[in-house]
């Protein structure tokens, strides 16, 4: 029976990386289904991304080959098996659409992730939550509940083993030591109205100034408020007829769209963070 894995990984550039790779994984009985490189001439660094089948090897078996392949070039490389969906919690405060879309989408088969818990510091989506037979987490925060409350939602998080949090429109901001705890596994969605429009009502701001594009960015959390690695932006066009209601209702779209596609590609295990930037093989 083939088992098929996503070979991730980065290294200082040099010459036969491609080769290395494609033998080992030759000699150790895998095909490759797809594959993908880029050299960033900025850093001298090299990432790859190789989808395979393999039938004569198990994870273990394959984890151990690698380590000692991978030494001499210096590689900070993942092995993921592909059989199982990721598992993953969505933080979500009073909007929705987010939400909605990402379940909608999971639901139907459009997304590989395994949604364990919803977290939220509001009531509105417990009943949504429970359509979809997914625990809901109640757990309101205030300045003085912070590090208590995310205490708790880490503590959720961990007893899920989700791989991946998605903040869906979670209007908190995460203290650093939070944002150190998920580090490259949690993905913030907003608009793209930043740092124009800041504070209540960003698209009342934005009609009064005549806005001409309406867009969102998807981006890893980082202690740096809304500067963490880019995944996917967005874009659409508005024009003088647009009301506030049909602003607000095209940035909620975009916003939908953006983020899962982010999600996508980082659960296929398509996204590998350099630096302040990301390498996305699509």
């Amino acid at each position: 029976m083939n088992h098929a894995y996503i070979l991730t990984l980065s290294c200082p550039d040099r010459m036969g990386i491609v080769h290395a790779v494609s033998g080992f994984l030759l000699d150790n009985g895998s095909n490759i289904e797809e594959a993908g490189q880029y050299n960033d001439p900025d850093t001298g660094l090299f990432f790859m991304r190789v989808q395979f089948a393999c039938d004569k090897r198990s994870h273990a078996e394959l984890q151990a080959e690698l380590r000692s392949f991978a030494e001499p070039f210096q590689m900070d490389y993942k092995l993921h098996a592909t059989s199982m969906p990721m598992p993953t919690v969505i933080m979500v405060s009073k909007e929705g659409h987010c939400l909605n879309d990402l379940l909608f989408r999971c639901k139907s088969g459009l997304l590989p992730i395994d949604v364990r818990a919803i977290i939220s510091n509001h009531r509105e989506f417990y009943q949504l939550a429970a359509s979809y037979n997914i625990p809901f987490h109640h757990l309101p925060v205030n300045s003085a509940t912070k590090e208590q409350v995310e205490a708790k939602q880490l503590e959720i998080i961990a007893a899920e083993n989700a791989e991946l949090v998605v903040l869906a429109r979670y209007m908190q901001i995460l203290s650093n030591n939070m944002c150190q705890q998920l580090a490259g596994r949690a993905i913030n969605i907003h608009h793209s109205f930043l740092p124009s429009f800041k504070g209540a009502k960003p698209y009342y701001q934005a009609h009064q100034r005549g806005v001409k594009l309406i867009g969102a960015t998807a981006h890893y959390v980082t202690a740096d408020l809304d500067e963490g690695p880019i995944i996917e932006q967005d874009v659409a066009r508005a024009d003088h007829s647009k009301t506030v209601e049909n602003l607000t209702a095209m940035g909620r779209d975009t916003e939908s769209q953006v983020l899962a596609r982010a999600v996508k590609w980082h659960s296929e295990h398509r996204v590998l963070i350099n630096g302040h930037k990301t390498v996305i093989f699509k």
